[in-house]
């Protein structure tokens, strides 16, 4: 036969199990009446492809096309640039043999400058065209960020989310502000 304390530390034993079961359905339900409100609370939701917008809307073609044309004339320099290196480096590799020690030296100098010059030219040269397209871009975004409030609040848009892993074409509104930015 069970003391009296062994009697009472089995009762506590099965209330403490019958406490978390409680517990637990308590739990249970309250994460189900917590997420009911929500699913019924039809949220609108969109999506916008920052990338086509920058790639495929009109305003970015024209800039594209007016950076191009800004920077044209030095990229044609920077061609040259390389194709003349590549031409001495040719002419030098074929006259070496024949070349004495002094001239060799002082032709891998000019080689060795000349090499030199074209990457710092190539290295300015992308660093203005990347100042020059953010300056550009820039002000795209800001003209598709005031089309995608107005899309927000015209269409009753409770979020709409920028740049995502995965997207339902459903809630893709990237035409739309497209069509807003003339493209």
């Amino acid at each position: 036969m069970k003391s009296k304390f062994a009697l009472k530390l089995t009762n506590m034993a099965h209330e403490l199990g019958r406490s978390k079961r409680a517990l637990l359905v308590a739990a249970t339900l309250g994460v189900t009446l917590a997420a009911t409100p929500v699913a019924q609370a039809q949220v609108k939701i969109g999506f916008v492809s920052t990338e086509r917008i920058l790639r495929d809307s009109q305003p970015a073609k024209s800039a594209q096309a007016k950076i191009d044309s800004e920077f044209k004339r030095r990229d044609d320099e920077l061609q040259n640039l390389a194709n003349q290196l590549r031409s001495e480096a040719q002419k030098f590799d074929k006259d070496a043999p024949a070349l004495s020690e002094a001239d060799r030296v002082k032709r891998q100098r000019q080689l060795a400058d000349l090499d030199s010059d074209l990457q710092r030219k190539r290295r300015e040269f992308q660093e203005d065209f990347n100042r020059r397209r953010n300056e550009e871009f820039s002000a795209i975004v800001d003209k598709a960020d005031a089309a995608i409030q107005k899309i927000a609040e015209t269409q009753g848009y409770d979020l709409i989310i920028q740049d995502a892993v995965t997207v339902s074409p459903r809630v893709d509104i990237t035409d739309e502000v497209l069509k807003a930015l003339g493209g």
